[in-house]
């Protein structure tokens, strides 16, 4: 009998995966959202439109990067994560203060925000991080 795998990977370094991946879903799933509203709706600038669409593509296209590499455990991807975390909180602080405010999406955006940058400087995902780095290429 053999005996099961055993993950290497800690547990918040998986948690850690679980929420980039999460953003760049719902990322994704507002390019979908911003593609359905160009088509349909008219916009009040069309070059407006395509440009939050691009910016929402590169947005998702980072975090999944971001995504990727944190299970790859690359070190370099801390400043990028904690960079979009904190692009993410203003974005929720401004919905709490807009004229149509969403203290529903601002709680969204927050919350996963801090999460994430909570387990970036973790011990157990520093640790996790910093060693594939150091190791010499094969």
């Amino acid at each position: 009998m053999s005996e099961p795998r055993v993950s290497r990977r800690p547990a918040l370094l998986l948690l850690l995966v679980v929420l980039l991946a999460l953003e760049c879903a719902a990322l994704a799933a507002l390019a979908c959202y911003l593609v359905v509203e160009l088509l349909i709706a008219r916009p009040d600038s069309v070059a407006t439109a395509i440009a939050l669409l691009l910016l929402d593509l590169l947005a998702a296209i980072w975090v999944g990067t971001m995504a990727v590499h944190t299970l790859r455990g690359r070190s370099w991807i801390r400043g990028g994560a904690i960079t979009w975390q904190i692009l993410q909180i203003a974005v929720g602080i401004g919905s709490f203060q807009a004229p149509f405010s969403r203290p529903d999406i601002a709680w969204l955006l927050i919350l996963p925000a801090a999460a994430v940058i909570i387990l970036l400087f973790t011990p157990t995902v520093i640790a996790a991080t910093r060693r594939r780095d150091e190791l010499p290429e094969a």
